[in-house]
């Protein structure tokens, strides 16, 4: 069944008996003014100088939609962290958490549990070629962490080759693999990693002008890199296949193609991080499928439960899976495969294959965002790009669609980004922002009026931005 403005599943989201639907509870919103105390004398937060940071207080979510603690209604037009793939409180994977509680909360991961056993399953029914073998991890740091020492096992080699402006999580290893500002700090150039220009077709390293130039000078490009590293000291390059947080910028025709092609070539690993792109995000189960490639391994999480659990792992070919038949792998975690991350995962994969998530996630970009934010790109001068693929797009803005100078620049923010974003949530939407960009990345099952909604929202904010367009 596609997920349209029509379905039960809609109606089962906005149920009137939740709090948020028709109103909010007085006593809710003292609750969450309570839980914002708290949360500023005690809470610690992540990528955040915790003096002057005022988080929004959520004390409601239902389908597409949050309510903030003074009981405004919002529509998530970031899925949160492009993780709720499935939108807030979906009462099948709440069932299933409620009913894996009630029968096994957790046990230790050498031992088998039906919810991990029948989650690798319908994970490896989906993944492409003969990656038919899953590594839980708790999230997608971790996933990539994993990731790479299976490929140095594997291969014996060290170095690993990540793209500039990517993002593969927040801990050491990965935040060192991770090729945008947040890396910087973190920095201490001892991981082995080195990193290549990414094709990237608005912004290009080469100076091409079409498709196909950048897909040949990307590849040449990430040859010599190769070659000037050493191809005997390269485990693994890992891409993600459509980044994420780095702009959302699909692959050239080709591009994916001829990564596979060097990395097979040079015996090199090749990671596929699908930690955003992954289940259902860009129309399809795994982002490869656009392009027909396989690779070595893929690292999942976000999507594969929409977050209701924290998970993620690695999806394994059955070589590098034959490396540790008979050698132990050196790694684990205690909650490798949790039982109730888990259940979620079976309900929410369950979900989004009963209820055509995936065929409406490709749909919603097809004949809804696609179409609208390239009318918007033509009315707005401050649009210098909009791309995407199913519910994973992004705006790119500017200040001068001939130099492409970002509203904001690499790294940072600015004083007419926030007034962009302060506009969106006047408009009643909760955007996903990061740098010169506003990504439009709805739950896959967003019904089509709320989107139109968003986008809508979108559209009178931008007029704000085009105030800062040069003349």
């Amino acid at each position: 069944m596609t997920t349209t403005a029509d379905s039960p599943l809609t109606e089962s989201h906005l149920d009137a008996d939740r709090p948020g639907a028709d109103r909010i509870d007085p006593d809710l919103i003292e609750a969450g003014r309570r839980a914002h105390d708290l949360d500023r004398a005690h809470v610690f937060h992540s990528w955040q100088a915790q003096g002057p940071f005022q988080p929004m207080t959520i004390i409601d979510a239902a389908g597409s939609y949050v309510w903030d603690g003074e009981g405004r209604k919002l529509l998530d037009l970031s899925s949160q962290l492009v993780n709720t793939n499935i939108g807030h409180q979906h009462p099948a994977v709440v069932a299933a958490i409620q009913g894996q509680a009630g029968k096994l909360c957790t046990i230790a991961p050498q031992h088998v549990n039906d919810a991990r056993s029948e989650a690798a399953r319908l994970i490896a029914e989906r993944t492409p070629g003969d990656l038919d073998h899953v590594f839980f991890t708790n999230g997608g740091a971790d996933a990539n962490e994993h990731a790479i020492r299976m490929a140095r096992l594997h291969t014996g080699r060290t170095k690993v080759l990540s793209a500039y402006r990517s993002y593969h999580g927040g801990t050491q290893l990965a935040v060192n693999v991770t090729g945008d500002p947040r890396r910087f700090a973190n920095d201490y150039s001892a991981e082995g990693i080195v990193h290549f220009m990414p094709a990237y077709p608005y912004r290009s390293y080469f100076n091409s002008t079409t498709e196909a130039e950048e897909t040949q000078r990307a590849l040449a490009h990430l040859e010599d890199m190769i070659t000037l590293e050493g191809p005997g000291n390269i485990a693994a390059l890992i891409l993600e296949t459509v980044p994420g947080t780095a702009g959302i910028y699909a692959p050239p025709a080709g591009y994916l193609a001829g990564v596979r092609e060097l990395t097979a070539k040079y015996g090199i690993v090749f990671i596929a991080d699908e930690v955003m792109a992954g289940f259902g995000r860009t129309g399809r189960w795994f982002a490869v499928e656009h392009w027909d490639v396989t690779p070595d391994l893929i690292t999942f999480a976000k999507g594969v439960n929409s977050g209701y659990v924290p998970l993620g792992g690695v999806a394994i070919s059955e070589t590098i899976f034959e490396t540790f038949r008979d050698r132990a792998y050196p790694g684990g975690l205690t909650y490798s495969g949790h039982p109730l991350a888990c259940a979620a995962a079976v309900a929410t994969i369950t979900a989004m294959e009963d209820e055509g998530m995936i065929a409406n996630a490709d749909r919603l970009g097809e004949d809804i965002i696609g179409p609208a934010l390239r009318e918007i790109a033509q009315r707005h001068p401050s649009v210098g790009d909009v791309r995407g693929l199913g519910c994973f797009w992004a705006v790119e803005l500017v200040k001068d669609r001939t130099t492409k100078e970002p509203l904001a620049g690499y790294g940072g923010s600015s004083p007419e980004m926030n007034e962009v974003i302060a506009a969106l949530k006047a408009e009643g939407v909760l955007p996903f922002a990061n740098f010169n960009r506003i990504h439009v990345v709805p739950p896959l099952n967003t019904p089509d009026e709320d989107v139109r909604f968003g986008l809508a929202a979108l559209d009178r904010a931008l007029d704000v931005a085009d105030r800062y367009v040069a003349a």
